[in-house]
Formats: C-alpha cells, sequence, structure tokens
C-alpha cells in the first residue's frame, strides 16, 4: 500500500497576521487525510458495533453543529489543520474537540442530533414524553442544575440540561459508552429511563434506512468567503456582554474607591491575574475559555470606569475574584449548537 504524502499549504507558514487575513474558503481545507479521518472511521465502526446502519456524513464549517434538516455533522475547520488549532488557541485560549478524546465526545453527541433528525425520533410520543418536546423555545441562556439526575452528565455545562433535543443528544452519547458502563454509572437515577429508552429506539431502527437521507452540507467552508480575521470578531462578539453594568455592585463590593496606601488599580489588578483566573475558572466550570475571557475583559473594564482599587497583592481578593467570575460564567449565556455555529 503507497505511503500517504502529506499535504501541504502555501499558508502553514505564515504569521497569525497574514493567516486572520485570508478568506475561510481560500484555505482549500478537507477532513481526508487528517486526524478527523481515522476518528469519523472510528465512529463509524462504534455504530456498527452496535449494529446500526446510519451513517451520518461529516464537512467542514465554521463551528460544530448538526442542522436540523440533514442528518449531517459540521466540524470546525481548525481541526484539518494544526496550523490553524494553533491560530485557534491564540484566538479564543482553547480548541475545543483538539485532542482524541474531547474530539470523540463531540462527534458522538452531534451523532446523536444526526440520528434524531434521520429517523424523526423526536416525532414519537415517548420521546417527546420522555425528553419533552423538539419545538420547545431554544433558551439564550439557562442555570443548570448540577445534582440533577435526571440527566446524563457527558459534555460540560450539565449540557443535556439545557433543552429537550440536547437531552436525546447527550443521552445517546452516553449510550454509545456500553450498556454494561452505563446501567452501572447510572443505577438509580432517574437518567436511567432515558438511556434504557434510547437503547429500546436503537434495537427498533437498527437495520432500518432512515426516513431523512438529504446529504446536503450546511454553511460549508468552501463557501464562506468571510476572513478568518472576520471570523473570529464576530465570535468574540457574539459572546460579548452588553449589559454594561451589570457587575458593578459586586465589584464595588470586592474594590473600595477610595485610594490608600499600597493600593494599584483594580483593573491593572485584573490585567495581572487575567490568565490564571481565565484558566481556573474554565478548570473548575468547563465553560469556553474565551467566554470567561469576555467576562474578565468587561470587569477590567468596568473597574476602571469607576476607579476602582485593589490591594497590590491580595490573596483574599484574587480569591474573592475568582469565586465572583465562577458564579457568573455558570449563568452565563450559551448558544443553540445545533443551528448557530458556536
Amino acid at each position: 500500500m503507497p505511503k500517504k504524502v502529506k499535504k501541504t499549504f502555501n499558508w502553514q507558514n505564515y504569521s497569525d497576521e497574514q493567516l486572520l487575513d485570508l478568506r475561510l474558503k481560500d484555505l482549500s481545507l478537507t477532513i481526508e487525510g487528517t486526524p478527523l479521518e481515522r476518528r469519523i472511521a472510528r465512529l463509524y465502526q462504534e455504530l456498527n458495533e452496535k449494529n446500526l446502519i446510519f451513517r451520518p456524513h461529516f464537512w467542514l464549517s465554521r463551528e460544530w453543529f448538526a442542522p436540523e434538516d440533514s442528518p449531517g455533522v459540521a466540524i470546525p475547520f481548525y481541526l484539518a489543520h494544526p496550523r490553524l488549532m494553533t491560530l485557534e488557541r491564540r484566538e479564543v485560549f482553547e480548541v475545543e474537540g483538539g485532542n482524541e478524546a474531547s474530539c470523540m465526545k463531540l462527534l458522538r453527541h452531534e451523532t446523536g442530533h444526526a440520528i434524531d433528525t434521520a429517523y424523526e425520533l423526536f416525532r414519537r410520543k415517548k420521546y417527546r414524553s420522555i425528553f419533552g418536546p423538539a419545538s420547545r423555545e431554544y433558551p439564550t441562556h439557562y442555570t443548570p442544575k448540577p445534582y440533577s439526575n435526571k440527566y446524563v452528565l457527558h459534555l460540560d455545562l450539565w449540557y443535556a440540561q439545557v433543552h429537550p433535543v440536547e437531552d436525546f443528544a447527550e443521552t445517546f452519547a452516553v449510550w454509545m459508552s456500553g450498556e454494561r458502563r452505563w446501567r452501572n454509572r447510572y443505577k438509580g437515577w432517574p437518567a436511567l429511563k432515558k438511556l434504557e429508552y434510547v437503547n429500546e429506539l436503537m434495537e427498533e431502527i437498527a437495520s432500518q434506512k432512515p426516513r431523512n437521507r438529504a446529504r446536503k452540507k450546511v454553511e460549508p467552508l468552501s463557501g464562506c468567503s468571510m476572513t478568518l480575521r472576520e471570523h473570529y470578531q464576530l465570535k468574540r462578539e457574539r459572546y460579548g456582554l452588553d449589559n454594561k453594568g451589570f457587575y458593578d455592585q459586586e465589584l464595588m463590593r470586592l474594590f473600595p474607591e477610595i485610594p490608600y496606601e499600597g493600593s494599584v488599580t483594580a483593573a491593572s489588578f485584573l490585567r495581572r491575574h487575567r490568565r490564571v483566573l481565565r484558566t481556573l475558572v474554565s478548570k473548575w466550570t468547563g465553560q469556553q475559555a474565551f467566554i470567561i475571557d469576555q467576562i474578565i475583559q468587561e470587569l477590567i473594564e468596568r473597574s476602571r470606569q469607576l476607579k476602582l482599587r485593589a490591594s497590590s497583592d491580595s490573596e483574599s481578593q484574587l480569591l474573592d475574584v475568582l469565586s465572583m467570575v465562577s458564579v457568573q460564567v455558570t449563568n452565563s449565556l450559551l448558544s443553540d449548537r445545533r443551528s448557530i455555529p458556536v
């Protein structure tokens, strides 16, 4: 068997600034020949082991999503090249799906959406009674219940609690882990009934052809004339905080307005600790780092406008800020992964 030749791109040695001015469609990326190809093959093998004949189709786009009218999955372009993963990390501080484990988790979750669409499972009466109606309005934000045992745990931020279709997709992803594992993990949980229902559904449709066999690729990268700079600007703006002054009360409690000896501006204090705040809050909450960074940026700006002061080296103040940001992040905006790329 001939050895595959590694594809090279004329932009792979560009500086970040040069790369940001490149149009997405001009990246000329494909899934073939990348680690994504191997991971999709692994997913297909898992479906085969479950005796499912359904195979979602995949394409590159701006973000992860599964469209509502086509049983396929869009994968973010940056996962198709290590140079783009480096840029993604610089721009938004992390690479969602950047390693084998996290990528497979997302592939299984999005496949749950795809199989839901392919067989129109959401139309079933029992589906609606167990997960809720797919027609329910998708929230712009939600407050999760971390200790609820009515939902499986798969993606971060208790994602199954967002909406009935996310509940199904998350339950499907956990079901893929194997019956022995999920029965032991969720023994005594109300969520077990959901897993048992998915198990029943998959046995029923295993050898059936999907009702929806569309192979449409929604918002493919090849048709996107947006530059990388524009893409990241929109991504950051999307998670920006429009409610100026939202944190004023908490900030004024943490940082006194009156200058005192040995103090620095609260804005400089926050800037100095920005990276550690972003890293720790992301680790504790599971929220995306660049969303956390948007919150911290708002704190810095409001602190500057309010002329607040902080101790130059106060561990207690840092811990207070860490606690406040963690609470706010838990209730931060979450986007609709299915119809709006995130």
